[in-house]
């Protein structure tokens, strides 16, 4: 028994992980809610659905190991249970999570720390559960990816006047990069917590957002928004930096010009 299930493999992250994957020749299962309408070669494709709990015990028969990439803007503890239960039953030897850097220093306590940052503490629920399974284990995590953060500057470009968090900073992170790392941990033994994975600087969001708009000639306003909460306290403070694992290497501005 030696195939591996990947959660969310057809997602930013899943879809950059699964080439590293075939390439060390491990059988594969993608769990997704739909069958994509071109599949990846070599891939076996599993529907089902981690949030409302259908079909994920199909999904894990019969692997070895499981990647669970499946995120979302909240109810990652949801997802993450329903799937963990399902492995202790079919005795998952490895379970390989990814997380976002600071889960554990963003408090996430009241209905505006929710409605803000509540996948902070979505994420560091799944991260307990992942811990307290049973199964072995291993947790990456990651800084914001360049690509959602893309997304992100994307939708807000479209607005008349672009509102920017006061005082905020994010440390992005080539998805590439990160994808090449979780296929070495899910393919190595369970280890645990391992160090975290940023990139190599901290921009304010003010910055990512202008750098955007030189790369695509757009001019737009921006106007600083104070937040409350103690999630954007924390993150004001730099919760969710790690400026001394900044091994990143592809740059903000890289990864514009590379997208062109």
């Amino acid at each position: 028994m030696t195939t591996i299930l990947v959660t969310g493999g057809t997602g930013t992250l899943g879809r950059l992980l699964l080439p590293h994957l075939r390439a060390a020749g491990r059988p594969i299962r993608v769990l997704t809610r739909r069958r994509p309408a071109e599949p990846a070669p070599g891939i076996d494709y599993a529907v089902g659905d981690l949030a409302a709990d259908e079909h994920v015990a199909e999904a894990v028969d019969g692997t070895a190991t499981i990647v669970h990439c499946a995120g979302s803007a909240k109810g990652d503890d949801v997802k993450a249970a329903n799937l963990l239960r399902e492995a202790v039953r079919a005795g998952v030897g490895h379970v390989v999570f990814i997380s976002v850097v600071g889960a554990e220093r963003v408090p996430v306590c009241s209905a505006l720390d929710r409605a803000a940052f509540g996948y902070f503490g979505a994420k560091r629920a799944a991260e307990l559960l992942v811990a307290g399974s049973g199964i072995p284990w291993t947790t990456l995590r990651a800084s914001q990816f360049h690509e959602l953060t893309l997304a992100t500057v994307e939708r807000l470009a479209k607005l008349p006047v672009i509102p920017v968090p006061a005082g905020v900073r994010f440390q992005p992170v080539d998805g590439a990069e990160v994808a090449a790392r979780l296929g070495e941990l899910a393919l190595g033994e369970p280890a645990g917590l391992v160090p975290d994975l940023a990139g190599p600087r901290a921009y304010g969001f003010d910055e990512l957002v202008r750098s955007y708009l030189r790369a695509v000639h757009k001019r737009r306003p921006m106007v600083r928004m104070p937040m409350g909460g103690g999630a954007y306290r924390a993150i004001r403070d730099g919760a969710n930096l790690a400026p001394d694992r900044a091994v990143g290497r592809r740059t903000w501005e890289e990864f514009l010009a590379v997208r062109g």
